[in-house]
């Protein structure tokens, strides 16, 4: 496995100011060439997927004196979002049918059946060793550098917070009504993330001019689950950005919009960085509760 191959990026500042991560599990961009033997999808089909250039929004965390914790491999690949026993009978061969979540039926289990608007990505059925061995080189890496990096934070600062960064489509609240929201906080309606994280979240992009609600129509999945545990001081919070408000779609480009949109990303990430649990930090101004 060569260096562009490594399936995890992880990005530290000089000085880890109070155990704030955050992470990008969707924005992988390398595509394996045996993978694209599997597949008669074109790139863009493929790339519908991604979490495109949130792992460049997230790049400034550092700075601010957070962790970065960014994927390179590819959603459609294997979903790091997802638990590893998510497997789809309708994708792996030999895999029982027993009862399934929601996630899984509609086809995006941890080995995806479907890209957006539900096109198939593999062009045959692949072998439960194929799943297992996707699972073993992309999905445990990501997972074991996240989990050693939750119990650091845990250690040294007697708190881990999680900003889990992802992107929605456009068109993924056109069913909602009243003013359009911009982004969509996910704490699994409080069980993996302390109210006064959650609100210090919620008053950073509030303060950038965003429209932000929770847990509607994402509350958060797997990672969320897994790993927030508010009564250890153990906090995730999901957050989901309109891919409109910085990036081209069909063409998956940044549109012109993208440096204003990075530049105002970059004041929510400095507000977070310093973020304490029991909200004695100073977030320049928003108070958490």
């Amino acid at each position: 496995m060569t260096a562009s191959d490594l399936p995890v990026s992880i990005t530290r500042p000089d000085h880890w100011i109070s155990g704030v991560i955050f992470a990008s599990p969707h924005s992988g961009c390398t595509y394996p060439n045996w993978f694209l033997q599997t597949t008669d999808l074109p790139m863009t089909a493929l790339r519908s997927s991604e979490d495109a250039f949130v792992d460049r929004l997230i790049s400034c965390a550092p700075e601010f004196g957070a962790v970065t914790l960014t994927a390179q491999v590819p959603r459609c690949v294997v979903d790091l979002n997802r638990g590893p026993d998510e497997i789809d009978p309708l994708v792996v061969r030999g895999v029982p049918r027993h009862p399934l979540n929601q996630r899984t039926l509609a086809g995006l289990g941890v080995i995806p059946r479907v890209v957006s608007q539900g096109r198939p990505i593999h062009n045959r059925l692949i072998e439960r060793g194929e799943a297992d061995r996707r699972i073993a080189a992309y999905w445990r890496p990501y997972h074991q550098a996240l989990s050693a990096l939750i119990t650091e934070a845990r250690t040294r600062f007697g708190q881990a917070i999680l900003i889990d960064m992802h992107s929605m489509p456009h068109d993924a609240l056109t069913h909602l009504t009243g003013p359009r929201t911009d982004m969509v906080l996910g704490n699994r309606h409080g069980l993996s993330a302390a109210a006064r994280v959650s609100d210090a979240v919620t008053g950073a992009v509030e303060a950038e001019g965003w429209r932000i609600r929770r847990n509607s129509p994402f509350s958060g999945a797997y990672i969320c689950s897994a790993y927030g545990r508010p009564g250890q001081n153990i906090h995730v919070v999901q957050l989901e950005i309109d891919r409109a408000l910085y990036m081209d779609e069909a063409t998956i480009t940044p549109h012109p919009g993208f440096d204003d949109f990075a530049a105002r990303i970059a004041r929510v990430i400095r507000r977070l960085a310093a973020l304490e649990a029991d909200g004695a930090a100073d977030l320049g101004g928003i108070a958490a509760e």
